[in-house]
């Protein structure tokens, strides 16, 4: 990590960005860096690391995981996203695994300073009450789709929330699709999610392209 002083990138983290001078001063004394590599466990299911993580740069992947040792994603965080915000407001121990998917610089702040900080600034607060307000609409969006849609509307859905959008409206995945990540995202098999991407393919859904990207076409939410 280049050399920055904590102050510099605290400026950085939306959750601090309504912070005074003075507030922004003490939490620069406070917080840490840290830097993890790919494949590297940043929280554990089960666990408790009395720690608030913040990423800088990189990415990382949320995995729930059952006793049987089978997993599933549930969400991909990027630059601006906290970690362990959960376990710090109500002691119990991460929900879930999240690892760096790529090499993911962190800042850390412990739970003293965190529980601090919400005291003194109502809107680092509220931008805490958002961020988990947003985590709970995207864990009933998982929910409903699981419970109310068959594996053709989840894939679709999963593959629009991998897919960027281009100026013009237009949907695309900028590389190649894994069937395996997809389907732990949606619970199902690799080999029902490899038929399904076939299908999509075979009617046009999903269209590769010269330079290597995938154009999306609307996709079904349900196949009857």
């Amino acid at each position: 990590m280049a050399i920055v002083s904590n102050l510099e990138l605290i400026r950085r983290v939306p959750l601090f960005s309504d912070l005074t001078p003075g507030q922004s001063g003490i939490i620069s004394s406070a917080v840490g860096k840290r830097r993890f590599r790919r494949g590297e466990t940043i929280v554990e299911q089960g666990a408790v690391s009395g720690m608030l993580f913040m990423i800088l740069s990189g990415k990382a992947r949320v995995v729930a995981q059952d006793d049987r040792g089978r997993e599933v994603i549930m969400a991909s965080l990027g630059p601006g996203d906290c970690i362990g915000e959960m376990s710090l407001i109500d002691g119990d121990p991460h929900s879930a695994t999240v690892r760096a998917e790529v090499q993911t610089d962190v800042l850390t702040l412990e739970h003293d300073a965190f529980t601090r900080c919400l005291r003194d600034n109502v809107n680092m607060a509220e931008a805490v009450m958002r961020a988990l307000v947003r985590r709970l609409r995207n864990a009933d969006r998982q929910i409903r789709s699981l419970a109310l849609m068959d594996v053709y509307g989840r894939v679709g859905d999963a593959l629009i929330d991998m897919a960027e959008e281009e100026a013009d409206g237009t949907l695309v995945l900028r590389k190649k699709v894994s069937r395996q990540e997809v389907a732990r995202m949606v619970g199902a098999s690799r080999e029902m999610v490899s038929r399904v991407m076939k299908h999509f393919e075979d009617n046009g859904l999903v269209q590769a392209r010269g330079d290597g990207s995938f154009l999306l076409r609307p996709m079904p939410h349900t196949l009857e």
